[in-house]
C-alpha cells in the first residue's frame, strides 16, 4: 500500500505543476536565516522532475536566496483542501547556475509576469507607496531554484482512520513506512 500512496503523492505533485487551479500549484517554502529563525513564504511550483525535484522561480535578490546560500536545507508544505491531503517535503535547495537554461526559462515567462523579476529595488525593500515601484527595462533578477527531496511525508485525513506515511531514499529508491497520524 505504501507504493500506492507514493504514486498518489507523485501524481498530485506533478499535477500541481501542470494543471491550472490544482491546490499544489502554490506551496509553502520554509528556509532558515543565520540565527536559525524559520521564514515561510508561498512560491509557485513550476516543475516536478521524475526524481521529484521541485522547481520554482524567484528574484535572485530575495531573502530566500540569501537563506539558501547560507543553509540550503528547506521544507515544503502542500495541502489539498478537497482531498484533505497534506504533503510535506524536506530537501536541499540548489540555485540554478546554467545561464543557458535560465535564459530559456526566462523566454518562456509571459511578458506581464516578467515584471516580478525586474524591480529596481530588491523584494522586501521599503517604499512609501505601492505605486512607487520602479522597473528595469534592460535587465532582470530572474532566478531558478530546485528542491531535491530527501524525505516526504503523506498525511490523508479520512474516516475511519487517517493515513500517514514517511518516505526516504534508501539505496537509490524511495522506501516508505506507515506512521501514527
Amino acid at each position: 500500500m505504501e507504493k500506492i500512496l507514493f504514486q498518489q503523492l507523485r501524481n498530485e505533485l506533478v499535477n500541481g505543476s501542470s494543471k491550472k487551479g490544482h491546490p499544489f500549484r502554490y506551496f509553502t517554502l520554509a528556509t532558515n536565516d543565520a540565527s536559525k529563525n524559520t521564514r515561510l513564504r508561498t512560491v509557485v511550483l513550476r516543475k516536478v522532475s521524475d526524481d521529484l525535484t521541485l522547481t520554482f522561480y524567484t528574484d535572485r535578490r530575495s531573502v530566500k536566496i540569501k537563506h539558501i546560500e547560507k543553509n540550503n536545507s528547506v521544507s515544503a508544505l502542500f495541502y489539498h483542501p478537497k482531498k484533505l491531503l497534506q504533503i510535506t517535503m524536506q530537501g536541499t535547495a540548489v540555485v540554478e547556475t546554467d545561464m543557458g537554461h535560465i535564459e530559456s526559462l526566462w523566454k518562456g515567462i509571459q511578458t506581464k509576469a516578467r515584471k516580478d523579476y525586474t524591480t529596481y529595488h530588491a523584494p522586501g525593500s521599503f517604499i512609501k507607496n505601492p505605486d512607487e515601484v520602479e522597473y528595469l527595462t534592460d535587465e532582470n533578477h530572474f532566478c531558478v531554484v530546485h528542491v531535491q527531496p530527501s524525505k516526504i511525508e503523506y498525511l490523508r485525513l479520512k474516516r475511519p482512520n487517517h493515513i500517514r506515511a514517511a518516505f526516504e531514499i534508501k539505496h537509490g529508491d524511495w522506501q516508505g513506512n506507515f506512521l501514527v497520524p
